[in-house]
């Protein structure tokens, strides 16, 4: 892809994904967006969308390699990055019962949502995407199983944008729900574990915990985003497994599913191995959190760097057409496991958390 000959051409699709990418960052920054908890990954996809959709073909082909270069390799070290936001005492703050809930959350939604996407007569990438987005951390988790899917790119924006749909619906809906008493039912140690178990982003999350809790005086906050970095975490072991379950499998030309190798994602193993290494790197500096770790800034704004360029390409490869061709089922798929996430998650929760 960066061969000789084509380098140039594939810097100048990079460029264009940087530029739309800085752009993302800019916008990102206004207040009505900031209010909105639209992260630069979700402004980047819209941009992508909108020159998809306008002046995708009056630009050279040639540049669509480096575009492609985005999706792929920068993705990559886009997810391996994005361990640096995570560490193993985080784990350790919240114990067992909001690991138990994460995993039976996660499980329940990528079970659930393979099976309704075959019943709701979706395709088996489609499914496996948007259950993916909603089972884990939103837009990062679907970007994180696209390698390991490799489906196409208008598939993965359609499942980005259910994320965005129904996480911006809980991020109000929770706190609603909160001040309303509906769950009067949960302690504040609930109310944390069940909010950071069940929302889509992890900015849904903050926006929901500040709202409930603005100085985390009752520690929903706080345990919440703790909760929901546990359930990232689990993006590393599901992509292993996916890819084992997937084994390569790819459709011949004459429609046959074939068996190939088996895709092993790779990044996801540097993700768990930078996890690590930033468990290590809190503990030698006596960090306190995550965010006080030298340089933990610089780099959580450069993997966002990286993955909104990666978002941004795929938003260059989606047209209204292909939104079109993709139906209303995927968001119905969406809306079901939206359900789940909200009434089931609420069971669980007051099950397994009363447990330990």
């Amino acid at each position: 892809m960066l061969e000789k000959g084509n380098r140039a051409n594939t810097l100048h699709g990079i460029l264009l994904i940087a530029l739309f990418s800085f752009a993302a960052f800019y916008i990102a920054g206004f207040p009505f967006v900031k209010r909105l908890s639209l992260s630069p990954l979700i402004v980047g996809i819209v941009l992508g969308m909108l020159y998809a959709n306008s002046l995708r073909n009056r630009l050279p082909e040639t540049w669509v390699p480096g575009i492609r270069f985005c999706t792929k390799q920068v993705l990559r070290w886009g997810i391996i990055l994005y361990g640096f936001r995570l560490t193993l005492t985080q784990v350790a703050a919240v114990g067992l019962p909001a690991v138990a809930v994460d995993l039976v959350v996660v499980a329940g939604t990528l079970l659930g949502g393979v099976a309704l996407g075959r019943l709701l007569g979706i395709d088996r990438d489609t499914a496996l995407m948007t259950s993916t987005g909603s089972a884990i951390c939103g837009a990062a988790a679907v970007l994180g199983a696209e390698p390991v899917v490799r489906c196409e790119g208008y598939k993965t924006a359609v499942a980005v944008s259910t994320v965005v749909v129904f996480g911006t619906l809980s991020m109000f809906l929770y706190p609603v729900m909160y001040r309303t008493g509906l769950l009067g039912g949960m302690t504040d140690t609930e109310v944390a574990v069940y909010t950071g178990s069940t929302l889509h982003e992890v900015a849904h999350v903050a926006g929901a915990g500040n709202a409930m809790d603005p100085t985390d005086a009752l520690g929903i906050a706080g345990v919440a985003t703790i909760t929901k970095m546990i359930r990232v975490m689990l993006l590393a072991p599901v992509l292993v497994v996916m890819s084992l379950l997937l084994a390569g499998r790819r459709r011949t030309p004459g429609g046959a599913e074939a068996r190939g190798r088996i895709a092993v994602p790779w990044f996801a193993f540097g993700f768990l191995g930078v996890i690590c290494l930033n468990s290590l790197l809190q503990y030698v500096c006596g960090a306190e959190s995550v965010r006080e770790i030298p340089l933990n800034g610089a780099v959580e704004y450069l993997d966002t760097f990286l993955l909104t360029m990666a978002m941004t390409a795929l938003g260059t490869e989606t047209s209204i057409d292909k939104f079109r061709q993709a139906g209303a089922k995927p968001f119905v798929l969406a809306g079901l496991l939206y359900v789940w996430l909200v009434v089931g998650g609420y069971f669980v929760t007051k099950g397994l958390v009363g447990m330990f």
